[in-house]
């Protein structure tokens, strides 16, 4: 009864014809009990005077919530409007257009008498709301029970609600039946359908053989060769429009501009802003967004805020577009602040700016902000959601180093996609921890549902070159080989980086030349591998190789540069790439530069130039730099100038305890006990713990895992026994043991005792046991090789006429013959 008066109110200059005994139709149209039925009895007969002024089209408009419409579609049955097709299909789309389609299909099935315009509301009404299954099955319904013929508005919506392209297909079946196909709006459906799935190549025949084409339909076709990544062929369809004299619009440019993007033409994409400028098209909003993801894309910020300042009108996704900008190009702080600028205008933030937000969280290193990020998630109930942003909160933890959060997050991500899972393996292995990568990626295998993809392989991959598991690697091979994306550039990088790492540069150097080589990216991936097994002659004729392709160095190529002349002592080339990095390529040198810098002439043992180096630096140096000026003092006994760096380290990174234990192996070498005491007592009270040494080797298809002093192995006895054996053999020949590599103050034959149970001995004693005579041995190592264990390896190389290869944290050592790969300079 209320429902009524309400309306009523909304409408009082009811005049007109009386209102008719309408009690049947209300008890079909809006369920009543006897008491409300009765009063709406007496109110009809009350409501006698005139009531056909209400102005019902004012009430549709009016009705902005779910109650009014209530309210409205309740008048309607007491006024017997409700009988009429035209007003109940308006209830249609008012539920829909309010987001409540189940209303809109309630309404919708009490309707007797449905025509073609209220079944084609009914399917928009579903494809509004996101429900393109129940907008097909509504589709089907239409045809096979209803007896009406479809028009061509029926078939743009339904084709856009098409999951899959078998029921495709039978839709294009269906308007080409009913000769609907040639319709300039039903084609352009098609083309968008046919374009989604990847059928580009039907979708031009479509285009082509059509006998008139409107604005609508050159746009579908250059929207579906943008969307299927066919670049090329997008701004050769553009000349074609051009060339027949049609102009560009909004829609036009905004699915254009990313191409530009996509091919690295930012001529093009000027041209295109030119363009707009000329046609006045600069102040549409969403030519303006383009142009600033455009600009954003070739890191043109200065462009994209110029575009962005010059807007009339701004939405959330213009500012989520500069936002992204700056977020994406490295600049968190500016992000910020137009975050800031966002909130003062009054626009709420939505999910794609809590996704940047997160980003810069993560490049800001600000811990306290991600919480205050995740705890703004949580209060919206968005991580139930869209997975999109449980996978943003995941990546934003990870990269902070706040693991076991960014865990806890993806645990409670309702429906995990592959991204997520790919997001906590590539957490996992960008912290360091291979093997916890390795098992999140094991449980993903177990989700049958789940299908692994590019960034999956992207994500694991480098955890197997982590720890050196090459057979796990050679299986992802395999499986890439059979989907071609060991093609794929990303992928192919991996794959040559794992092999690289895993002491196989022969198979990396064979990849390398199958995968294409136009960007820098593999170019990197196999100089780095070179560096690390000290081939510099190598590196360099590859680096040759690269420019004489036409291939542009980064400021990556140069860190593998730097690093690889640093690993093979070639001091005057590594400052000559230095210079020639900034001098022809104007890349100003960043912390990785100077870090390798100070590495290259410390290594060599000109530590004066390499801290005088430092003291010229136009920026702060970092942990890195002032690292491997102490790396340099440990290699050459420098306690003086190594207590000076530490004490800068302290300074600038307390929390790492490898620095910590360098400058107490100088004091321990130089026999500075005190010093060392010193150390220890200061990384304990911090509460810092040295990360124990371990060696792996891979015998018969199982990994051996060995500690420093390991006396649990099934096999100890033997090994112990084998270790003894070549002791004597290696003294024999001249082998004398180095007690500056031992790091604890006890007697001579003690010292002994500890240098012959380090844990490369101990692997490669289980690896001469365990293998045919005259093998080659391989041995990873988390820790940088010891000095004394290098020069026993030589002799025992020697003794037993193996190659042993071993991959520290810092590089390879191929020892062959009684000599090493690096030169003894590492």
């Amino acid at each position: 009864m209320r429902v009524v008066v309400f309306l009523l109110r909304l409408a009082p200059t009811c005049k007109g014809r009386r209102i008719s005994k309408i009690l049947p139709s209300i008890q079909t149209h809006y369920p009543l009990n006897y008491t409300t039925a009765n009063s709406l009895q007496k109110l009809s007969h009350g409501i006698e005077s005139e009531n056909e002024g209400v102005d019902f089209n004012l009430l549709f408009l009016s009705c902005n919530k779910i109650r009014l419409a209530d309210c409205l579609h309740a008048l309607l049955v007491v006024s017997g409007k409700v009988q009429s097709v035209f007003m109940s299909t308006r209830l249609v789309n008012l539920y829909a257009n309010l987001g409540d389609v189940s209303l809109s299909r309630c309404t919708f099935d009490q309707i007797p008498r449905k025509d073609i315009y209220t079944w084609n509301s009914m399917v928009s009404a579903y494809v509004r709301n996101g429900r393109f299954r129940e907008a097909v099955d509504c589709f089907y319904q239409l045809l096979l029970t209803s007896g009406v013929r479809p028009d061509f508005y029926t078939f743009p919506p339904v084709l856009k609600a098409c999951g899959n392209l078998i029921d495709g297909k039978k839709i294009h079946c269906w308007a080409f039946k009913m000769g609907f196909e040639w319709d300039v709006y039903v084609a352009a459906s098609l083309i968008h359908m046919y374009s989604r799935f990847s059928f580009v190549g039907v979708a031009r025949k479509l285009f082509d053989d059509m006998p008139a084409r409107d604005m609508g339909s050159w746009n579908a076709m250059i929207s579906g060769f943008c969307q299927s990544g066919n670049a090329v062929e997008a701004l050769d369809l553009l000349d074609e429009l051009r060339s027949e004299g049609i102009k560009m619009d909004s829609v036009t440019v905004s699915s254009v501009l990313p191409v530009c993007a996509q091919l690295n033409d930012l001529s093009s994409g000027m041209l295109i802003h030119l363009y707009v400028i000329k046609h006045g098209l600069e102040f549409d909003v969403f030519v303006s967004n383009a142009l600033i993801n455009m600009y954003a894309k070739f890191g043109s910020l200065e462009h994209a805020q110029k575009v962005f300042n010059q807007m009339l009108v701004r939405d959330v996704v213009s500012w989520n577009s500069i936002i992204a900008a700056y977020e994406q190009n490295g600049d968190p702080v500016t992000a910020f602040g137009f975050f800031n600028e966002m909130q003062l205008s009054g626009i709420q933030p939505d999910l794609l700016t809590v996704v940047s937000l997160s980003s810069i969280v993560a490049q800001s290193r600000n811990c306290q902000n991600s919480r205050s990020v995740h705890g703004f998630i949580i209060r919206r109930g968005w991580l139930m959601v869209d997975v999109v942003i449980g996978n943003a909160v995941v990546d934003m933890y990870a990269k902070l180093g706040v693991i076991h959060s960014a865990r806890k997050v993806f645990e409670e991500i309702p429906s995990k996609d592959a991204i997520s899972w790919n997001t906590l393996i590539t957490g996992y292995a960008q912290n360091g921890l291979a093997s916890e990568a390795i098992e999140v990626f094991g449980m993903m295998e177990e989700c049958k549902e789940i299908i692994p993809n590019q960034g999956t392989w992207v994500s694991i991959l480098p955890a197997y070159s982590h720890v050196g598991a090459l057979r796990q690697g050679m299986r992802i091979h395999g499986r890439v080989i059979k989907n071609s994306l060991y093609l794929d550039v990303f992928v192919g990088t991996c794959l040559i980086d794992m092999y690289g790492k895993c002491g196989r540069l022969n198979d990396a150097l064979s990849l390398f030349y199958q995968i294409p080589r136009n960007s820098s990216v593999p170019w990197n991936a196999i100089i780095a591998c070179h560096g690390i097994h000290g081939h510099g002659e190598k590196v360099l004729k590859l680096f040759g190789e690269m420019l004489d392709e036409g291939v542009k160095p980064d400021h990556v190529t140069f860190v593998s540069l730097l690093s690889a002349c640093s690993h093979s002592g070639l001091i005057d080339q590594g400052q000559l790439f230095f210079r020639v990095m900034q001098e022809e390529y104007g890349i100003e040198p960043s912390l990785k530069h100077y870090g390798c810098m100070v590495d290259l002439l410390g290594r060599a043992g000109h530590l004066e130039m390499a801290y005088n180096f430092i003291n010229n630096m136009p920026i702060q140096p970092d942990a890195s730099v002032w690292g491997a000026l102490l790396g340099a003092c440990r290699i050459h006994g420098n306690v003086e100038l190594g207590s000076f760096a530490s004490d800068r380290l302290f300074e600038v990174d307390s929390e790492n305890v490898g620095y910590y234990v360098l400058l107490s192996n100088i004091y321990a070498n130089t026999g500075k006990w005190e010093g060392v005491d010193k150390v220890r007592s200061l990384a304990r009270h911090r509460g810092l713990k040295k990360t124990p040494g371990w060696s792996s080797i891979e015998v018969n298809n199982k990994v051996d895992v060995f500690y420093t002093g390991n006396q649990s192995h099934p096999q100890c006895e033997d090994i112990y026994k084998e270790l003894r054996v070549l002791s004597a053999k290696m003294k024999s020949l001249g082998y004398i043991p180095d007690y500056s590599f031992v790091l604890q103050d006890v007697e001579e034959d003690e010292k002994e005792h500890i240098l012959s149970s380090h844990s490369e001995r101990l692997a490669i004693a289980f690896g001469i046991i365990n293998t045919p005579p005259k093998s080659p041995i391989q041995i990873f190592k988390n820790l940088r090789v010891c000095g004394d264990c290098h020069n026993a390896t030589k002799y025992i190389s020697k003794i037993t006429e193996r190659e042993i290869v071993v991959r520290d944290s810092n590089r390879f050592h191929h020892f062959k013959d009684g000599t090493c790969s690096c030169g003894d300079f590492w």
